[in-house]
């Protein structure tokens, strides 16, 4: 017995439902970016962290709204027609599952920016503070320089 099939990988229909379930509620750094910059109507990027981590930086045109406001200031800022994709810091935090969870209840369709601020960053996008926006190095590990991920 190998260590991948310790347990048996699913069965086809099954993995097709559980991927196409992820695609829903998932999104990622780079697709965020390209509709951002293609202006995509109706989508409402929200950073559900605190003033403090805001302030440090955020991705360009999101809206801060820290997951403990939301359910105060959710209806008066985000049309409830509008796709909401939420994030936090990173891999390691759930604030932005919490965050969409709350747009959910509220009845938003939402998705979570796997990979976070840490990733927007690491990925060289734009990053927005009280003095401009700037791009940071690229991180070879993520983002590996001219190439593509293309997935």
């Amino acid at each position: 017995m190998t260590a991948v099939n310790r347990v048996q990988p699913a069965d086809p229909a099954d993995a097709v439902a559980h991927f196409a379930a992820r695609l829903a509620f998932e999104t990622d750094v780079s697709d965020v970016h390209t509709d951002l910059e293609a202006g995509v109507p109706d989508l409402v990027v929200v950073d559900s962290r605190s003033r403090e981590s805001w302030d440090q930086g955020h991705v360009p045109g999101a809206l801060h709204l820290p997951t403990a406001e939301i359910a105060a200031r959710a209806g008066a800022e985000v049309p409830l027609s509008s796709v909401v994709v939420t994030y936090c810091w990173g891999p390691g935090c759930n604030g932005a599952t919490r965050a969409a969870h709350e747009f959910a209840k509220r009845g938003y369709r939402v998705k979570e920016m796997i990979g976070g601020f840490e990733y927007w960053a690491r990925e060289g996008l734009p990053v927005e503070r009280a003095d401009g926006v700037a791009r940071g190095a690229v991180d070879l590990l993520v983002a590996p320089a001219g190439m593509a991920c293309a997935c």
